[in-house]
């Protein structure tokens, strides 16, 4: 059994390799879509196959399998008997309750780190609260692709990556702002609007009073899913 990674070659029926020769797989194979993993999973543990990879910036996007059509096929159908039994759907009961119970309790300690994290004045602690959570609702939905979804770096430093980016969002131009296409340009801005975002929030740590065009103050008052 072998596996083979490819780039999507300029046809739907073709892949390309790394050094850009173009491909056509055996007559006997078909292309397996992206989106059942557990299919995909199978299929790569029982018989030969090219896996379809597309790399986008610093992501990589399935774009599928290429294994025999008879295998693919065979194994669809157990997979589709399986998911017919009473036992499967209890299965998959019980681990969408766990995996909603488990997102939760992240959720929960999330917004609580966020809170830590912006450590405001008392007088502004309404403020804080109103913040942690908008935060949190934005950073935290699976599969948003966030930094709060990433496991490499701790809660902490997720809960600060999280509120910078979101002030970055709404309380800057920066989505509005023309940055040259040079190397290191478009991180140099993001520094830049990161030590603004942490003085801002600095002077509610403070208790100042923040003046009524304060950025965050007019962002807060704008609504949720505006």
């Amino acid at each position: 059994m072998s596996s083979t990674i490819y780039a999507p070659g300029p046809t739907p029926d073709t892949v390309k390799t790394p050094d850009g020769k173009i491909l056509h797989p055996p007559e006997s194979w078909m292309l397996l879509p992206p989106g059942d993993a557990a299919l995909t999973r199978r299929v790569k543990a029982q018989g030969d196959h090219w896996l379809v990879q597309e790399k986008k910036g610093r992501k990589v996007f399935s774009r599928g399998i290429w294994a025999e059509a008879e295998l693919i096929e065979s194994l669809k159908k157990d997979l589709e008997a399986e998911r017919n039994t009473d036992a499967y759907r209890k299965k998959r009961e019980a681990d969408t309750r766990r995996r909603e119970k488990k997102q939760e309790e992240y959720v929960e300690d999330f917004e609580g780190a966020v809170s830590t994290y912006l450590n405001f004045h008392p007088r502004y602690r309404t403020l804080a609260s109103e913040l942690s959570k908008r935060v949190t609702e934005h950073a935290t939905p699976v599969g948003s692709g966030t930094v709060a979804r990433t496991q490499r770096i701790p809660i902490e430093k997720r809960a600060e990556a999280a509120v910078i980016a979101w002030l970055r969002h709404q309380t800057t131009g920066y989505d509005s702002m023309v940055i040259p296409r040079v190397k290191g340009k478009r991180r140099e801005v993001r520094r830049m609007l990161a030590r603004r975002s942490k003085e801002l929030l600095e002077r509610y740590r403070q208790g100042e009073t923040p003046s009524q065009t304060c950025p965050l103050k007019v962002a807060l008052e704008l609504p949720q899913y505006s």
